[in-house]
């Protein structure tokens, strides 16, 4: 039987060795290193579930089961500004469009400006699911060398030149995967060869919030804010089951933006929109962050200390100020993909550094996330990782 037709854009579209890997670990007793997921326990539960309970409350309860406008809620977008020119991002909330997680706004932003074979630059190791989004717009995915501090300027530079790009993707502060961070004097020279050379800067920015050590930077964003789309989430500092996220966006290509996101879903689920600006109206999510830093911070502590003990001379990693990531390289000629193969009989798990590379890939790198489990059990997983390492 002749097959049915499909979209050729799927084509180069592969799926996420993350989300695959998710499926392998959840047999009981894995310790999994390898998905970049918020610890549960530490979700504001309860402050949720009163947020829920006052936005299904009357008098406001139709509203909130209702059709709710794609812009978003005035009320969370209002919040979400206010917390966004604190950080250093002048935003009103027209500036806004509320979007299902962050990964939406990306995927809109794909769709809003890249054509087949419009050329994307992106920082080498890069997110996975920004990969994913490229590929379906069929755009040619360009990578840019980086260093310890980010993506290197002169590299961008050199490559907007020869390749004319639309649009570079950043993750600029406690990047996925390697954790590293843009210091201030780079991220101006990169808003620099964006206005040059005349493309359009996405700052992915999930992160932000989840700083450990070292002074807090402005979004590059700020820089250049008539070439820039601002991504940001409540996935790390709430929770990412709610699936809130935003864009903030120059007023022409939020409106086009606005117009995809009513093709794609019509809007960002109403309920889960009033609890959340319901929540952040309420809570005190200064304190919220607190507790997730100083808790992760001693997570991160125990990943490194862990790691000088159980890896062999040689071995190099990233030492994050933030975010949920270690990005580690094992030496001489290692695949860690084979390495995964024999972690699995140990039940601890990575994700292989191949997965993030766009060119030949250093398959002796791995990306560990620090965020999900307690330092006692982050130790026993590196014991396990040992095993495997021989």
């Amino acid at each position: 039987m002749p097959s049915l037709p499909r979209a050729a854009r799927m084509a180069g579209v592969t799926s996420s060795p993350v989300r695959d890997l998710l499926a392998l670990t959840r047999r009981p007793g894995v310790i999994s290193f390898a998905g970049g997921l918020p610890a549960p326990e530490l979700f504001d539960s309860e402050g949720l579930r009163a947020a829920y309970a006052r936005a299904l409350a009357e008098p406001d309860v139709a509203s909130a089961l209702q059709y709710s406008p794609t812009e978003g809620d005035p009320a969370l977008r209002e919040i979400v500004a206010d917390r966004l020119t604190g950080q250093g991002l002048p935003t009103t909330s027209d500036d806004l469009l509320v979007t299902t997680g962050s990964q939406q706004g990306l995927n809109l932003v794909a769709s809003a400006l890249l054509d087949p074979g419009s050329v994307v630059l992106v920082e080498e190791p890069v997110y996975l699911s920004a990969v994913q989004c490229f590929q379906l717009a069929q755009a040619r995915i360009v990578p840019v060398p980086a260093d310890d501090d980010g993506i290197d300027p002169e590299a961008l530079e050199r490559i907007a030149a020869q390749e004319q790009p639309s649009l570079l993707y950043l993750v600029p502060t406690f990047s996925n995967p390697t954790g590293r961070t843009v210091p201030d004097a780079r991220r101006d020279r990169i808003a620099e060869v964006a206005a040059r050379h005349n493309f359009w800067l996405v700052e992915d920015d999930p992160y932000h919030e989840l700083r450990y050590s070292g002074r807090p930077l402005t979004p590059l964003s700020a820089r250049v804010p008539d070439r820039s789309i601002y991504l940001g989430s409540f996935s790390k500092i709430v929770a990412p089951g709610m699936r809130v996220g935003w864009l903030r966006a120059p007023a022409e290509l939020r409106q086009q933006l606005t117009i995809l996101k009513q093709a794609a879903d019509l809007h960002t689920s109403t309920i889960d929109q009033a609890a959340a600006a319901e929540y952040l109206a309420t809570a005190d999510l200064a304190a919220q962050v607190r507790l997730l830093c100083e808790t992760y911070r001693e997570r991160r502590d125990a990943m490194l200390t862990g790691l000088r003990a159980i890896t062999p001379p040689g071995t190099t990693w990233t030492e994050p100020e933030g975010g949920m990531f270690v990005w580690a390289r094992l030496p001489g000629a290692v695949d860690t993909a084979e390495v995964l193969r024999e972690a699995l009989h140990h039940d601890v798990a990575f994700v292989p550094g191949a997965a993030f590379q766009v060119s030949d890939p250093d398959r002796a790198t791995m990306r560990l996330s620090f965020t999900t489990f307690s330092p006692e059990v982050i130790g026993e997983g590196l014991r396990r990782l040992a095993k495997a390492l021989g």
